[in-house]
Formats: C-alpha cells, structure tokens, sequence
C-alpha cells in the first residue's frame, strides 16, 4: 500500500501527539508509505474544524462513527479518555480498520477482553501507546540485559510520579471519576508494567495497595464531590522467573513533573533509567578494580537506533512525541508484516489483567496470582 488514510479521534494531549507522529514518521524513517490525513472526530463540529485546521486534517466532525466509516480511512487513532476507548476500538476493527489506541485499553477486564477478541476476529493490525518502550535508552538497557552485563536480574524497582493531581485545590475531573478505571494503577501503573514485561518477564504474583490523598475535589459553583479513584498505589511483585519487584506510583508528588524511575539489579552489576532524564542511563558493573568501580553514564547516540533517524550527533537528546513517532513507525512496520516493537491487544491484555490483579490485591489485602 503506497498511501494510509489517518482518521484521530480525540485531539487533547495524546491526540496532538498522535496527530504529530503521522505527520512526520515518514519524513524521519522514509521506510512507510505515505500518509493521509483524512478524517478528525472531536466533540463538537466547531472543536473538530479548528483542530483539523491546525492538524491538517481534510474532512473533521463530531461524529467519531462517520469517521469509522469513512472509506478512506485505513487506520484509525483513539486518544480519548479511558472510558471511551472500548466501544471506539471494537467499532473501528468490525469497520475494518487498522487501531492504534492509547493506554490504558480499557476501563475494565471485561471490555479489554472484548477489545482483544475483537481484533483478533478481524484479523486487523490493534497496537496500544506504551512509547515509553520505545525509547533508544530502553532498547540499550534491554541489550545490557541480554548480554549479560550485570549477570541474572533478581530485583527491580519502578516509581512512576507526576504531580498534576497534588494540589487539593485542584478541581474535580474525569480522572477522579470511577468511570476512568482504578487511578493511577491503570493511568499510571500500566507503563511500569509495560516496562517490565518487555525488560524482564511477565508479573506472576501482586500483592497491592492504593491510596487517595484527598476524599473530595472542588467543582466551581458547586459543593465538592467526592473523589472516586485512587491517585497513589504501591505492589510488591513476583515474576515468573523468580525475581522480585516493587512498583510505586503518585499522581499527587509535589515536584515530579514525568518521573519514571526504574532500577534492575543483577547478580553483577545494575541499571538505574529515569524517564525526566530519558536521553541517558546509569550502568554499574561489578568488574575491575574495586577502587574505582562506580556507575558511568551513557549518553544516547546515533548508535542507539532509531535516534539516528532524528540526530546524526550524540548527546544532543529526544523528545516525548519523538517516541510517538518511533511507536508510529513501528505500528507500520507491523502493518507490513515486518519484525515490530509494539504492544497489541493480546499482549495488552497481558498487561490489563496485571493491573486488575493488582487492584484485586489492594482490594482483598492478601497476594493475588495474575491470570494468564
């Protein structure tokens, strides 16, 4: 296929990424086809025009179904808020679109299952937006781990933390409504996993605990309401493999603006990545001279593919919808049959049948066994 139509729904913050990756995944990687931009769906008529003038989109409407329907459109991007995303997702694969829909899948178990049997049933490409797996850095920290070069991985440790949702002023939104999902294990939590699977394993054992710092939110003009999701979590973790592991998230942590803090230890040596300073990783090994052993870091460089599609210099950094592109490009290598990095549905139930373990826990208070 020599071009793709495009069709987004959603134009907040992931919307505007997405918007951007299609813009300029061909022009980076030149290995695609070329893409259309065809159809954008938003809220309201007027919303959707001013986004698709701004986006370059040609036909927009507040009717996300006529663009589920739209002829020419192949591929279809889904960055509305959590609770939308099932019904969009199934509708577009039995239109038989290709999906690329943001994390999390779903608001529940159940319509993640049927997210999953309903692109398996049509046979359509479905990847979700775990970008963070796709950064030049974790793909280092991967082959550190295949190669060796801190022995077996026994224990790891993620901490996950903005502050959008510290201040007790701030107002009551759709994230503080149970129809979002769970709170930050969901919105939050799934990168970690996401993480963690494609580093070391699958998550076999949780035992979990969530956390609200603030029992109402105000709305202007009217009486608080009372929060319904939980904005901090915390799991201890067992992998299939044996390792342990701790996962901590809050999205009420004063000064953490995109923290995503992840160390592996290994019986020679350790990782240390945090996401606010992505373009670089700490590596400890245990050789040499123990005088002089200490962590050294690694600045990301054209030798770190694909950051040479963007920067022919080292140390010169990317950016977050740099990933979007990254994670853009591999859905179309999926699309052609080619070796990818992406997250599907299959593997994303995976992921969305951790994070219900981990709320069961949390719930119940006692380990809780992941289903397979």
């Amino acid at each position: 296929m020599s071009r793709l139509g495009i069709g987004l729904i959603g134009t907040g913050y992931m919307g505007k990424c997405h918007a951007l990756a299609w813009t300029s995944v061909h022009a980076v990687f030149g290995d695609v086809p070329s893409i259309d931009l065809v159809h954008l769906s938003e809220v309201t008529d007027d919303l959707a025009r001013q986004r698709a003038g701004e986006f370059g989109f040609a036909r927009s409407g507040a009717d996300w179904r006529a663009l589920v329907a739209d002829p020419e459109v192949d591929i279809v991007s889904i960055t509305t808020p959590n609770q939308f995303h099932a019904e969009m997702a199934i509708a577009a694969l039995e239109a038989g679109k290709h999906v690329w829909c943001e994390k999390p899948m779903a608001t529940s178990l159940a319509d993640a299952e049927r997210m999953r049997d309903a692109a398996r049933i049509s046979g359509r490409v479905a990847v979700l937006g775990y970008n963070y797996i796709q950064n030049p850095m974790v793909r280092q920290i991967e082959a550190i781990l295949a190669a060796g070069n801190i022995g077996t991985a026994n224990h790891f440790r993620v901490e996950m933390d903005e502050d959008f949702m510290a201040d007790p002023a701030t107002p009551f939104g759709w994230k503080s409504d149970a129809k979002s999902g769970y709170g930050a294990l969901d919105d939050f939590g799934v990168h970690p996993v996401s993480l963690i699977h494609t580093l070391l394993g699958r998550i076999a054992r949780v035992l979990g605990h969530q956390a609200m710092p603030y029992a109402t939110r105000p709305i202007p003009g009217a009486p608080p309401r009372a929060v319904e999701t939980h904005d901090i979590a915390s799991v201890l973790c067992e992998l299939d493999t044996g390792a342990s592991g701790v996962i901590a998230l809050s999205r009420s942590a004063w000064g953490r603006k995109g923290r995503i803090a992840l160390q592996i230890f290994g019986d020679r040596g350790a990782i240390v990545f945090d996401q606010e300073r992505f373009n670089e990783l700490q590596l400890y090994t245990a050789d040499g001279d123990p005088a002089t052993r200490g962590f050294r870091t690694i600045l990301a460089a054209p030798v770190h593919a694909p950051y040479d599609r963007f920067i022919p210099a080292p140390g010169h950094g990317l950016g977050f919808n740099d990933l979007k592109i990254i994670e853009c490009h591999e859905l179309l290598l999926r699309l052609a049959g080619r070796p990818s990095r992406t997250i599907g549905f299959d593997a994303g139930l995976s992921i969305e049948r951790t994070i219900w373990a981990m709320h069961e826990s949390a719930v119940r208070g006692t380990w809780t066994s992941v289903p397979e």
